[in-house]
């Protein structure tokens, strides 16, 4: 688990907010290395819409957790990244 959270709030006065492995995979594939939507969906195995859909979540959590100074949480979520396509 890896948390980030505004500096000098306790962590246990800060609401949380979970981001997925998926969601965190697909902002670094797209937004860091910079690959097209269509490549990066067929490194997770999901279809090009559901990239599209979990990049919106990943940075609404990420906004959500930078505007409203909150904590943003990164956990397993229920799909494994080892299932991804090669």
């Amino acid at each position: 688990m890896q948390v980030f959270k505004p500096a000098g709030v306790p962590f246990n006065q800060l609401t949380e907010i979970e981001l997925g492995l998926d969601e965190l995979e697909a902002i670094r594939l797209v937004d860091i290395e910079g690959l097209y939507q269509e490549r990066a969906a067929q490194q997770l195995g999901v279809s090009r819409s559901t990239l599209g859909r979990i990049l919106k979540n990943g940075r609404n959590k990420i906004a959500h957790a930078i505007v409203e100074s909150k904590a943003l949480v990164v956990r397993e979520s229920n799909r494994t990244l080892d299932n991804k396509a090669e």
